[in-house]
């Protein structure tokens, strides 16, 4: 990432979620217990995952890669954002900044296919069910999170590149909690035109294609469970694709409202508000909405907890 003379040497000033100041501490120790939880509910899902033989197949190889994006991605916004809270002014350089966004976009975009990733799994699952092993092998499911991780590396390369490049020569407070595309374009004092057609091309397509690829595979999914003549048979299959359904809805609804509204229409408070549910609710809510209500998740985990107090 190459940095001009005159942006290297900045200190950016994180706004912060609030400014009022009897809000910060309550909101301090409620996103701190966000991230705990955060934290304990990803990272033991990928050790249940990791060590249950019987989590050993292509839905739970999905929802392991899932906790630990989840876990990163909520790691590289959710510890500044809690020094916000609690100091005068929450500084970062030029160079954190730009980290900060780079890991952050690298997540984000990698999340957005993951789901539609598994949204290809789980309509093999309930369309093809008797060639689910084959289709979804071992090869294939890396061969899909390695396109994953590609398209977030990708994006995250094209837009911190670009955004290292410009000038801030005016205020150096950033209107967010976080360095994030929008809030940086607006402290630029340079041309940013290439930056926001780059946002309107990468980041529509990033958002229409797994939105699209989504939609599509749950109109299979749909027909298919309607198919199923046994109220049981259907109901389990709804199941198995409503917390899909939810965490979606959620993600890609947060990120459209933040990123492509009518400049008009946009107020830093909105766009905050929006950005928390990706940034920090949806890393938390994860683990429970596709772990803690299944069933093999908790017979895993039963397994595990009473093995060892045998030992």
């Amino acid at each position: 990432m190459t940095t001009s003379n005159q942006s290297s040497v900045i200190e950016f000033i994180l706004e912060g979620l609030t400014n009022r100041p009897e809000l910060q501490l309550p909101l301090f120790f409620l996103f701190l217990g966000i991230y705990v939880i955060t934290v304990v509910g990803n990272l033991g899902m990928i050790i249940l995952i990791t060590i249950s033989s019987e989590l050993h197949s292509p839905m739970y190889y999905f929802l392991s890669h899932l906790s630990f994006i989840d876990l990163c991605y909520s790691s590289v916004i959710t510890p500044k954002m809690l020094v916000n809270f609690v100091s005068e002014k929450n500084i970062i350089s030029f160079v954190e900044c730009m980290v900060q966004l780079y890991f952050f976009l690298i997540f984000v975009i990698a999340e957005g296919y993951l789901l539609t990733a598994m949204a290809y799994d789980r309509y093999v699952a309930i369309c093809s069910p008797l060639h689910y092993n084959v289709i979804m092998s071992h090869k294939v499911c890396s061969i899909m999170m390695a396109i994953v991780y590609s398209l977030g590396f990708f994006g995250a390369t094209v837009h911190t590149t670009r955004m290292s490049m410009l000038s801030f020569c005016g205020s150096h407070i950033v209107s967010h909690y976080f360095c994030d595309i929008l809030p940086l374009l607006t402290l630029s004092c340079s041309s940013t035109n290439i930056n926001e057609i780059l946002l309107f091309i990468i980041g529509g397509v990033n958002t229409l294609a797994p939105t699209l690829a989504v939609c599509i595979s749950y109109a299979f999914i749909l027909s298919s469970i309607l198919h199923i003549r046994s109220n049981e048979g259907r109901s389990k299959a709804f199941g198995t694709c409503s917390s899909h359904l939810m965490a979606v809805g959620i993600f890609f609804g947060s990120i459209t409202f933040m990123y492509f509204k009518p400049p008009s229409s946009n107020t830093m408070e909105e766009e905050k508000v929006s950005s928390v549910f990706y940034t920090t609710v949806i890393p938390m809510l994860n683990p429970l909405i596709y772990s803690l209500k299944n069933k093999n998740v908790k017979s895993s985990l039963r397994n595990v907890l009473s093995g060892r107090k045998s030992s």
